[in-house]
């Protein structure tokens, strides 16, 4: 006949043995495993800041320099190209691109054009559905204007000032409308093996 799992045999001498135990009082525990004293953190802290204060701080060296920043096209190349009397070396038509792939072949573009010793190409971007997007020769702020919303037109100017386009980017500017006005962009690039204009 099996007993139950917590069954006691003898009842009447477990109640004695229970009476017989007395608990552990609070003041024997603390005994046994005294609380840390509160002046051995800062020590211990101190310590530290000791030992971070000896250590050899690691020289710096020269922060690494990015590609220059954008410039403008000079004066005799800016008046030359409002006139339409210079005529871009290379293009590439991103007009109806996705932006990631007009992100890529610009990049590739550029780089390849500059390796072949190009110095001003033109970036066709396209004018983009709004039928207000139309070009302005005066200013050079005209692709942030609400009526020229192109998706790649937008993009352009931004991708130009990351430092993987500007290796190889001295400046760009709005086209002339013989070459596409609101809808493209004239890029000069760096000379092949320097980083000077």
């Amino acid at each position: 006949m099996s007993k139950k799992p917590f069954e006691v045999p003898d009842q009447k001498l477990w109640d004695e043995v229970k009476t017989s135990v007395a608990p552990i009082k609070a003041a024997r525990r603390s005994k046994a495993h005294p609380a840390p004293k509160s002046a051995a953190l800062p020590l211990a802290l101190a310590h530290i800041k000791t030992i971070a204060a000896e250590m050899p701080v690691p020289p710096r060296g020269p922060k690494p320099s990015g590609p220059p920043a954008l410039a403008s096209f000079d004066r005799r190349t800016t008046q030359k190209l409002g006139r339409g009397q210079m005529e871009p070396e290379a293009r590439i038509d991103l007009h109806g691109e996705t932006i990631e792939n007009a992100r890529f072949a610009l990049l590739h573009f550029l780089s390849s054009r500059r390796m072949q010793g190009y110095r001003l190409v033109l970036v066709i971007t396209g004018k983009g559905a709004s039928p207000f997007a139309r070009h302005t020769l005066h200013g050079h702020k005209h692709f942030h204007t609400p009526e020229r919303e192109g998706k790649i037109r937008r993009e352009v100017p931004m991708w130009l000032e990351e430092a993987q386009f500007r290796i190889h980017v001295v400046g760009f500017q709005p086209a002339h409308p013989r070459h596409g006005g609101g809808g493209a962009f004239y890029v000069r690039l760096r000379k092949h093996g320097g980083e000077g204009a």
